[in-house]
């Protein structure tokens, strides 16, 4: 077999949102703001949730969940994007950008956690006079367990595919942060990688999303 030339990717160049140096400030500022705001509200929201004895029930324990994981998603994510604002070449080493393409995945859980807490409000309304039988505590945690794990194999998978792939020169990935279609920089086939991000999305933005619209056809046909 003939050996082909070729130089292996150590790092990537993320392109971020914009190469105007007039458009840097005003975005860096913008999305500082929005972070600060982010961590402020989830964190507030987490900890009054963990400080209030009265709010220990099913419903402001699935909230806390939810802030959590925006929170984790978010801060993933946003700092490392603020930080090349103010750098003048956007570079992210290999490793860490799988890194972060792994933990970022972990937005799979909020898209479950939604429909764990539909359920919650679907149970509350629809028959309330076992609410608390259907939705324990324990039945709470393993909700929330499940929920993780989801986000747990979707991130695993996703990323085990995508170290698969090969890169070679050309580097530069016209995106913000490490995202799976924006890394299309590869010699090899990505037709699986496509394939799994297919059949995940169909599983965890799809299915939730129908599964919570018909969660309130439910709750509005109780109502009338």
């Amino acid at each position: 077999m003939a050996t082909r030339n070729h130089s292996m990717v150590t790092k990537l160049i993320l392109a971020g949102l914009t190469e105007k140096p007039e458009l840097q400030l005003p975005i860096f500022l913008w999305f500082l703001r929005t972070y600060e705001v982010t961590v402020v509200g989830n964190l507030g929201m987490f900890t009054l949730i963990e400080l209030g004895s009265h709010l220990h029930t099913s419903r402001y324990y699935f909230l806390s969940s939810l802030s959590f994981t925006d929170l984790y998603y978010s801060t993933v994510i946003t700092p490392k994007m603020l930080v090349h604002f103010v750098t003048e070449k956007n570079a992210i080493s290999y490793p860490d950008c799988m890194t972060q393409l792994y933990f970022a995945f972990f937005i799979i859980s909020e898209c479950h956690m939604l429909v764990v807490m539909v359920y919650d409000r679907n149970v509350g309304m629809c028959n309330p006079m076992l609410y608390n039988v259907t939705v324990s505590y324990r039945v709470c945690s393993c909700l929330v367990i499940e929920v993780y794990k989801m986000g747990l194999i979707g991130a695993t998978t996703h990323t085990g595919w995508m170290v698969r792939v090969v890169f070679y020169k050309d580097n530069i990935n016209n995106h913000y942060f490490c995202d799976i279609f924006p890394l299309e920089l590869s010699c090899s086939s990505t037709y699986i990688n496509e394939v799994v991000h297919l059949c995940f999305s169909t599983f965890n933005v799809v299915a939730p999303t129908l599964t919570i619209l018909g969660s309130y056809v439910s709750l509005i046909a109780s109502v009338l």
